[in-house]
């Protein structure tokens, strides 16, 4: 492209690498950080501001920028329906599902679902499953979109651009944990929001307004659409552009799978995945953490004036490029022959933004990539270390617990760079869509798992554990298809062979069929299998969540690494918190002190975090970190406002719709 980075831009993106890192690492100093709680959930000592400003960032990635505002640039502001149906779920994470997590003590989803239906295999099926779904929708989807920006943007290799912002990005997440994620979440929140305002309001008044934007937007079409239209009819905005709930057969986004099927896709992604809820369970009380998720759900508002806006803006002013319908023509201005509305956002950055200003909005689209990868990351690490191998190293030291964490990030780090090549030849039109479509096909299963589980105590391991077998069979089999027959590119002419189960059912409504098929299955097993006995489900269900009794666990179910030696009836005058490793006595040399001091700063040990606690006081600290307590005066205030919030985003809805 002709447009280029200036030496302000350069100096701009310098200063926000080198604030990030020394926020990152200076974290790194701060104290919780030298066991399992502290890097894992930040010493469970968060504020609700650094919260929320992480939830919202953690999902705020390079997708967004590319994804949704393409997606817009396509076909309208139906695409904010994704935005704004979020607001629901991240409240009833604070409201109905957190409450449970907090209460049975769990630091992974993985371990709520093996307390609550007992056995390994669940559970490691679990683990697994979230593993493969950050491979394929989560870390692949931040590399694409970063790269398609990064190659729009600067012109250098993509493998450097990537390499480096993962190595950046690793540093941090590795010596770090949680708490450098959260913290440098909110830098990044802060300098997203920042650079997308800016953008905003250049673009808005560039078009002239809002309502001139509409008129303009339903006419922006390619040349080559304009004066071909038969040929080119894919290439016209659609008809429904300016509407949120769309036609149930020919609309892009039907209105039943918004409604339906986007929920089951809303459920996991803001109640259930590691990434988000982890924030919320390093909150220091159920305030600040019902706080922060309300603080995560106003910041969701403002996707369709940051993303779906200047997305379709980008159209009107470069309609060409944005809206090219001819696949030559694409694959000059973007190396797809399906459609260049992905690259939307980057050439408003290039053209509209002043010298400077294009550095800062570079730097928040880098924030949000690299935000969205320190989340992924830290989460994986944590399934990785206390869901996986702990089940096969139950007596593991804190020590071996932290690099096995920290292996994990670099090993994904390596299977991500690895995995460009592979992206780079799967190029779709619409990146949303993709992304969407894939976790159509895996999650709605693990969806209604949780929300059987947490509301309906007959609910079996047997029923569920066969019902994601079957479903998830179902759903890799319409992954397959869809993978293997390709719609035909806009204007080639090319015969759409696709099946009919392909083209005629949309993945929002294969994620209604999915959750339907699963929760028979489960519904049915369960009720010809034994259930778990009340006394095992105290605090693992909403019914149960308030019970002041320890669900009875077998050594086999509760394997905590915090607390487990409390269950198991030991009771020592005194533990240490410390590793199985010993020292043999001798004195060290002064190198020797020097390596150990470098290996525990490395590994994440501290010497202070080997203090001596008694048995009472291991028991207050589980109290703590297992309270569901609030403030009488707090508690209102957080409902009313919980409310407010779910009733604005209904009449936005209501209004668009």
């Amino acid at each position: 492209m002709a447009e280029n980075l200036f030496l302000e831009d350069y100096i701009t993106l310098g200063v926000y690498f080198c604030i990030v890192l020394a926020v990152g690492l200076w974290s790194t100093f701060r104290p919780n950080k030298g066991n399992a709680k502290g890097y894992f959930l930040a010493g469970k000592n968060m504020h609700w501001i650094p919260i929320g400003a992480s939830i919202y960032a953690s999902n705020i990635g390079a997708p967004m920028f590319i994804g949704l505002a393409g997606t817009a640039a396509g076909s309208g502001i139906a695409v904010t329906i994704y935005e704004w149906h979020a607001v629901f779920f991240i409240i009833l994470l604070g409201w109905v599902f957190l409450p449970v997590y907090v209460a049975c003590g769990a630091y992974t989803i993985p371990e709520w679902v093996k307390k609550r239906f007992g056995g390994r295999r669940l559970r490691m099926y679990v683990s697994f499953l979230a593993l493969l779904g950050y491979i394929l929708f989560n870390v692949s989807g931040e590399i694409y979109t970063g790269a398609i920006f990064l190659q729009q943007m600067l012109e250098w290799n993509i493998y450097l651009c990537v390499s480096i912002i993962l190595g950046v990005t690793a540093v941090y997440t590795t010596v770090g944990g949680l708490a450098s994620v959260i913290y440098t979440d909110t830098l990044q929140a802060v300098v997203l929001i920042i650079g997308a305002t800016i953008l905003f309001f250049l673009s808005i008044i560039e078009v002239g307004g809002y309502d001139a934007m509409e008129t303009k937007f339903m006419n922006a079409m390619s040349n080559e659409t304009r004066y071909n239209r038969s040929h080119y009819s894919c290439g016209v905005p659609p008809a429904d552009s300016l509407r949120m709930y769309r036609d149930a057969v020919t609309g892009d986004i039907p209105w039943p799978g918004a409604i339906l099927g986007l929920s089951t896709l809303g459920l996991y992604t803001w109640d259930q995945d590691q990434i988000i809820v982890q924030r919320t369970l390093s909150a220091r009380n159920m305030v600040h953490a019902k706080a922060g998720t309300l603080l995560g759900a106003v910041l969701k508002l403002t996707g369709f004036l940051l993303f779906v806006i200047p997305g379709m803006i980008s159209r009107i002013l470069y309609t060409e490029e944005v809206a090219c319908s001819d696949p030559d023509k694409c694959m000059a201005f973007c190396n797809n022959k399906s459609g260049c509305t992905n690259i939307a956002y980057p050439l408003m950055v290039l053209r509209l933004l002043p010298k400077g200003l294009r550095g800062l909005m570079l730097a928040a689209l880098l924030a949000a990539l690299m935000s969205s990868l320190t989340s992924i990351l830290n989460s994986a690490s944590s399934i990785m270390t206390l869901d996986i191998w702990h089940q096969f190293r139950k007596k593991a030291s804190q020590s071996e617990l932290m690099i096995v964490g920290r292996v994990t990030v670099l090993v994904l780090i390596a299977l991500s760079i690895l995995w460009l090549p592979i992206l780079q030849q799967t190029q779709g039109g619409r990146f949303w869509f993709y992304m969407q479509s894939v976790k159509s096909y895996l999650i709605p299963p693990l969806c209604m798992m949780f929300l059987l589980g947490l509301f309906w105590n007959r609910t079996t391991e047997q029923g569920v554990f066969w019902g994601l077998m079957l479903s998830t069979i179902v759903g890799v089999v319409r992954m397959a298809l869809d993978f293997t027959f390709l719609a035909p590119p806009c204007g080639s002419n090319e015969v759409d062979t696709r099946p009919e189960i392909i083209s005629k059912v949309d993945f929002l409504h294969f994620a209604i069929i999915l959750a339907l098929i699963s929760t028979i299955v489960m519904v049915v097993i369960s009720l010809f299998t034994q259930p778990r006995p009340e006394k095992k489900l105290h605090r693992l269900t909403w019914w149960t969540r308030n019970d002041e009794a320890e669900p009875e666990l077998t050594d086999n179910e509760d394997e905590e690494v915090h607390t487990s030696f409390i269950k198991r009836g030991e009771d020592p005058k005194t533990m240490q918190i410390q590793e199985n490793d010993q020292t043999n006595g001798n004195e060290k040399t002064g190198f020797e002190r020097l390596k150990t001091s470098f290996k525990n700063w490395v590994c994440g040990i501290d010497e202070d975090a080997k203090q001596t606690l008694t048995a009472q006081e291991l028991q207050e600290l589980r109290r703590r970190m297992t309270s569901l307590e609030e403030s009488s005066k707090m508690k209102i205030i957080l409902n009313v406002s919980a409310i407010f919030i779910t009733i604005l985003t209904i009449v936005l809805l209501v209004y668009f719709a």
